[in-house]
Formats: C-alpha cells, sequence, structure tokens
C-alpha cells in the first residue's frame, strides 16, 4: 500500500552563500547505509551543497557523533543514517528511542538535522526505505537538513530584542557597572 502513495515535497530551498553539510552514517547494515548515503549526497549537491561523511560503529554514535561535531567543527547542518531492524532482543527499542530522542534535542537546542535512521521490523522494509529510485530516506533526511538551515538563515538575522536576546548580537556581563556590551 505505501508504495501506491504519494506525498507532498516541499520544493528544494535555494541558499545565497554556501551551504555545507556532514554525513554521519553507521554502516552496520552496509549495502542499506550506502544507499542512504547516496540519496542524502545527492540531494546535497542539488541544493549546491558540500558534505563531509563519517561513519561510527552503530545509530547509538550518531548523534554523539554530531554533538562532538557540533562542538568541534563549523557545520550548517548534520545528516544521521543508519538502519536498526527489530531483533529478537529488546536492544531495537533502547536503540531506537536513544539515539531519535538524542537527535530531537540536539534539533531542539537549533541544530540542523535530518533523522534517515531507519527503525524498521525486517529487511524488506529498510531496502525499501532505502533505494535510490525508491523512497530513499537518505534524500529525505537530508532535504529536511536542508530546510532547516533555510530557516535558521532566514531567521538567523532577525533580532527584535525580545525576551532575553539582546537586540543586538552582542552580550551584557552580568553585574557589570560600566555598561560594556560586550562579553
Amino acid at each position: 500500500m505505501a508504495q501506491s502513495e504519494t506525498h507532498y515535497s516541499l520544493p528544494r530551498p535555494e541558499f545565497d552563500a554556501p551551504v555545507k553539510l556532514l554525513i554521519v552514517v553507521a554502516p552496520y547494515y552496509k549495502d542499506i547505509a550506502d544507499q542512504l548515503v547516496a540519496g542524502a549526497k545527492a540531494e546535497i549537491e542539488a541544493a549546491g551543497g558540500t558534505w563531509d561523511l563519517v561513519e561510527v560503529p552503530g545509530a547509538l554514535e550518531v548523534p554523539s557523533a554530531i554533538a562532538l561535531a557540533d562542538r568541534l567543527s563549523n557545520f550548517d547542518g548534520y545528516v544521521a543514517l543508519g538502519c536498526v531492524i527489530r531483533g529478537e532482543t529488546t536492544h531495537y527499542d533502547t536503540v531506537c528511542n536513544d539515539s531519535s530522542r538524542a537527535l530531537q534535542l540536539m534539533g531542539l537546542q537549533g541544530l540542523a538535522i535530518g533523522n534517515g535512521i531507519l527503525t524498521v521490523e525486517n529487511r524488506k522494509q529498510a531496502e525499501v526505505r532505502a533505494e535510490a529510485a525508491g523512497q530513499n530516506k537518505g534524500g529525505g533526511a537530508a532535504a529536511a537538513a536542508l530546510h532547516l538551515i533555510a530557516l535558521a538563515r532566514k531567521w538567523g538575522a532577525q533580532r527584535k530584542g525580545i525576551g532575553f536576546k539582546p537586540e543586538s548580537g552582542s552580550y551584557r556581563i552580568a553585574g557589570d557597572d560600566n555598561g560594556t556590551p560586550t562579553a
């Protein structure tokens, strides 16, 4: 049934300045991961962006690698890729829930992350979601990250001086009596 459904996709965002994304993949199921990566690369390049690629041992390490890259490097956004297929133990639930939750929390903190970690019941479901000519969730995750980058750039320069954010890009040090506007 899912193959006959059609879904709306937002138009690809356009950028005035170059974008660079980090693709973080857990290649446990290498053939599936390779297809997801190919889809992500194609989508990023179609938007005029560039990418770097790193591999990590498993889906639980994907969020940690993204957090490290955010602290230590200079990427506009991130694409999380991998595949978790349900097995005989509850480890599947832990991996799916914890990796997804960590990515979501980083997204809520302002990181532009597209989550393309497949969480499926069997290999056939993974193959359908990774095929280059089909759904390719790697490309979908890259598209999601690109859209979030576009939103961040659109809203990032807007400073209204409301809430706790200062009107300009500077910050005042608490308790500084001389009004020095920088930290």
